[in-house]
């Protein structure tokens, strides 16, 4: 995962909205977003490490990780995929100590977890790690959280926008669109992350497309005041052909139901 918005207590019937691009290179084996049997969680699995990027409880919990890019040789013991499935299944105090314990064991990364009234952050590259989060418009890359890159900078405003200019019914369809942009940085906003000029060219979009490594899904996350929870995925092959779109809608109060990919 590359990109994610989230808004919390930004809309008076949408306490959580959360708009994310994962990237990865297209070999990389993955299934599409399904509830897991244990633990019960609404995510996409990466099939060669067994984790997942983001997940989403039936409750409206949602978390998510990104890698820190920073160009250096990525080393860690353990697959940064098993972050989020701990961050939706432990309490915070247990969250955070174990982030604390366990930070050297894995690569860079950022973790957070939201939910319609707060949410807390963690990256093992901030010095001042573990944050609690509350009512306010941010954005994650492959930096800390809120890091002024022209991407984020941009898709904050567009979601603070469309959050008040869109109708409810049409609100993930937008953000989707919104996310599909492929708009380069101009070079004298680009970040220095050490992996190159060209690099950081291909990276500074929203939208990322080629034949090797690109946005492989698009996941539009909302909790409503009434208790509705929506969650569109929609996948993109090679190139940034279109692919297999699902959509998840169930009751918060009423957890047994999930609708299916349309």
């Amino acid at each position: 995962m590359c990109l994610i918005l989230f808004a919390i207590g930004q809309h008076p019937d949408l306490p959580l909205v959360v708009a994310a691009n994962r990237d990865e290179f297209y070999q990389r084996p993955t299934r599409a977003m399904h509830w897991w049997s244990s633990p019960e969680i609404l995510a996409g699995k990466d099939e060669q490490s067994g984790g997942t990027w983001l997940g989403v409880t039936r409750d409206g919990q949602v978390a998510a990780v990104t890698n820190f890019r920073d160009g250096q040789p990525e080393r860690g013991d353990w697959s940064r995929g098993q972050l989020p499935v701990q961050a939706l299944t432990e309490n915070s105090d247990q969250l955070d100590q174990h982030q604390r314990d366990i930070t050297d064991r894995f690569a860079g990364y950022n973790l957070f977890r939201v939910d319609a009234r707060q949410g807390w952050y963690f990256s093992n590259r901030d010095s001042h790690p573990g944050r609690t989060l509350h009512r306010g418009v941010y954005g994650l890359s492959n930096h800390l959280l809120q890091s002024p890159w022209p991407k984020l900078v941009r898709l904050r405003k567009t979601l603070h926008d469309r959050l008040h200019d869109t109708p409810q019914s049409q609100l993930h369809d937008v953000l989707i669109d919104a996310l599909m942009d492929t708009t380069p940085a101009p070079d004298a906003f680009l970040p220095d992350t050490g992996i190159g000029l060209e690099r950081e060219r291909f990276l500074s979009s929203p939208f990322i497309r080629s034949e090797t490594y690109g946005t492989r899904a698009t996941t539009i996350v909302s909790v409503h005041r009434d208790g509705t929870v929506s969650v569109t995925e929609q996948g993109w092959l090679r190139g940034g052909e279109r692919g297999e779109r699902q959509v998840f809608t169930w009751q918060r109060e009423a957890a047994s139901h999930s609708a299916g990919s349309d």
